[in-house]
């Protein structure tokens, strides 16, 4: 069970390396937008797509919409079976989230990822 949830913890990340990828393909215009919150407070990136390019019902939305769905299902497996405790499973866990980084992490494009819900 520990070399599956090593390869779950692999396939998570490569997934959301490969929406990622996915989503800069199908983007025309991405834009970064800095704006401070609060008088003294830290500044927040937020980021913005112009989809002139894709539609609501086009093959690459079905296809991003399917992948969001894999990587939050694969997420809340890992968040369970960390929740375990288990010693061995939840090394197991850390060791595929830090080997899918390193086969897939030096991909990504985007420093602070607004979309990240897990960490």
């Amino acid at each position: 069970s520990c070399v599956a949830v090593f390869f779950l913890a692999v396939l998570y990340t490569g997934l959301k390396v490969m929406q990622e990828m996915l989503l800069r393909r199908s983007v025309v215009n991405v834009r970064y937008k800095t704006m401070q919150v609060a008088k003294r407070s830290e500044t927040v990136l937020t980021e913005t797509h112009g989809t002139e390019k894709t539609r609501w019902l086009s093959g690459a939305h079905f296809l991003q919409t399917l992948l969001h769905v894999i990587q939050v299902t694969i997420s809340y497996f890992l968040m369970l079976i960390f929740m375990t405790y288990n010693g061995w499973l939840c090394i197991a866990v850390a060791l595929g989230a830090g080997t899918g980084y390193f086969l897939f992490g030096w991909k990504t494009a985007i420093v602070v990822d607004i979309n990240e819900h897990c960490h």
